[in-house]
């Protein structure tokens, strides 16, 4: 029985992650426009292949870590609406998200029409095999252990069976967009707020007011709401009703992670707190072909936030050796 409960644990602490983005309608929080690029060109400043980065920069870095990554996906009908990587440190206790725009620019060989080259479609093509062996392909060869798929209708009811989550709006949001599927109502008032599953929604999903106002930096302070609420979910999960919660989460997720490596996790993940909470946004820029819009991984920048995640790993079992000695 008490395994059977960490499981429902971690099994919610994981969706925590995923389920702030995965109601929303795509996250456009791009770089400036990169113009003058071919067809398939990354975005660097340095000529070198992927393959030689992924194998003599990272290959080594990612054998010698512990770290357990997890696929999180958002679904909105075939295809995937969200999707991130759960990276967590059991040593440290850190948990570093990375979240994969769903336009990531991704062809695949015998899929060539445009909207296939694109990252969420390859779920329909290819399941979640497919989305693990692409996502792993856009961040160097990050290995990817295990996968955690959530219903988009399932976000509300989590947010309703945690009580609510408490975070500030930052001003009077009210937008109205009747032709959205389904329709979409905003109407939040400024101040310190317990949002509902509904009211989470509609401040998640929050870009502009009907007079055009918004967030005076755009998508970027959008993004800033965004993991402000996130990390106030995951807090409140480490305290509230959790065996509720749980129920609730089971009936909106599908995973592969077995029962014996989720009770390691459980473990290891007493003693976390909100702040042991990092995220990042796969690093790039716009482009155009075909007539669609891509989003276009910069693969040096990529680069520093996995080599930034994997070196902290490392310095910290080194911390850890030196205080045993």
């Amino acid at each position: 029985m008490k395994i059977f409960v960490k499981y429902f644990v971690v099994t919610f602490l994981i969706f925590t992650f995923i389920f702030t983005g995965s109601m929303l309608a795509y996250d456009r929080i791009f770089e400036p426009q990169v113009s003058g690029l071919e067809e398939g060109e990354l975005v660097t400043d340095n000529p070198l292949e992927l393959e030689e980065m992924d194998v003599n920069s990272f290959d080594y870095m990612f054998k010698a870590s512990n770290r357990i990554n997890v696929l999180l996906l958002g679904m909105e009908g075939p295809r995937t609406d969200t999707i991130m990587v759960a990276s967590f440190d059991p040593d440290a206790k850190k948990i570093n998200i990375i979240s994969v725009p769903r336009d990531t620019y991704y062809p695949r060989e015998g899929y060539n029409s445009a909207d296939k080259k694109k990252m969420n479609a390859v779920y329909f093509d290819e399941g979640v095999e497919g989305v693990a062996v692409a996502v792993s392909d856009i961040l160097l060869g990050m290995p990817i252990d295990y996968y955690i798929r959530v219903k988009y209708d399932g976000v509300e009811k989590v947010v309703d069976s945690l009580g609510g989550v408490p975070v500030y709006v930052p001003m009077n949001m009210r937008y109205d967009d009747p032709y959205d599927s389904p329709p979409l109502h905003i109407s939040l008032q400024k101040g310190n707020r317990v949002l509902s599953g509904d009211q989470a929604v509609q401040f998640l999903r929050f870009r502009k007011n009907n007079d055009g106002t918004g967030y005076p930096d755009g998508d970027i302070g959008r993004m800033k709401m965004q993991q402000e609420f996130m990390k106030a979910a995951f807090k409140k999960t480490l305290s509230y009703r959790l065996p509720i919660v749980a129920n609730t989460v089971m009936k909106y997720i599908k995973t592969d992670i077995p029962l014996s490596e989720v009770a390691k996790l459980a473990t290891s993940a007493v003693g976390m707190s909100a702040e042991d909470l990092s995220t990042y946004s796969l690093p790039g820029g716009a482009f155009n072909s075909q007539g669609l819009s891509y989003f276009l991984a910069d693969v040096e920048k990529t680069a520093e936030i996995i080599e930034s995640i994997y070196k902290a790993n490392q310095e910290d079992d080194a911390q850890d050796h030196s205080e045993q000695e």
